[in-house]
């Protein structure tokens, strides 16, 4: 593809700094940029199954705090209506505002559809502060394994920047830089938190990981180039 088509569609803010980054070698930056998206591609696995492992425990860990297997639906009478969260009440609006999309495409509402609705900020977030003490910290739980210096702070840290890097790689960023220098060392350290919370959660779940991951080989090509 032709630069002038790259610049256009592209956008020539977004595709400069491809070029920066390489001296303005055009050849290398349309290298740069495609070794960016296979980037992405490799990271996609990894994420959406982590996010999937990560919900679905929590979810247990909720169900068994409040003893009901429904309680995503039923807590927005309870803690997620608490004085302390108005006027956002996020978690509350977040499954009223999916309740209502099932509704409006006639699917009856059962809390397994509510649950696969929310997004990865939404399990993220009962590890903030309030949210954390309003559930008496239930949702360490969902690490059973993890060491003994990682404590809510430290994973919530670590949840969001996973969080962070998903939400880049969604909306097509770049994860190939720092300021303009070529550098992956966001990426290695995203691979390896994911690495870390799926070993906290369940050891056994990493060679399934793993099977997945071919993180590396793409951050070598990138670097090479």
């Amino acid at each position: 593809m032709q630069l002038p088509l790259r610049l256009k569609y592209f956008s020539a803010p977004r595709y400069n700094r491809y070029l920066t980054s390489v001296g303005n070698d055009d050849q290398k930056a349309e290298r740069l940029y495609q070794g960016n998206i296979r980037l992405s591609q490799a990271f996609q696995p990894l994420l959406a199954q982590f996010e999937i492992v990560f919900r679905n425990t929590l979810n247990d860990v909720m169900a068994g705090y409040f003893g009901d297997a429904d309680w995503v639906m039923n807590q927005k009478t309870g803690f997620m209506d608490h004085k302390t969260l108005r006027p956002k009440l996020y978690l509350k609006k977040s499954v009223q505002r999916a309740e209502d999309g099932l509704i409006r495409e006639g699917v009856p509402l059962s809390s397994g559809k509510i649950i696969a609705d929310q997004t990865l900020g939404f399990w993220v977030s009962l590890f903030n502060t309030v949210h954390y003490k309003l559930i008496g910290g239930q949702p360490i739980h969902v690490f059973p394994h993890k060491p003994s210096s990682e404590n809510r702070s430290s994973i919530h840290g670590r949840l969001e920047e996973v969080q962070k890097f998903r939400n880049r790689v969604s909306h097509q960023e770049p994860i190939c830089f720092n300021q303009n220098n070529i550098d992956c060392t966001r990426s290695i350290m995203v691979r390896k938190q994911i690495f870390d919370l799926v070993e906290w959660i369940e050891p056994d779940l990493l060679p399934f990981f793993q099977g997945l991951d071919n993180i590396q080989d793409e951050i070598d090509e990138i670097m090479n180039i």
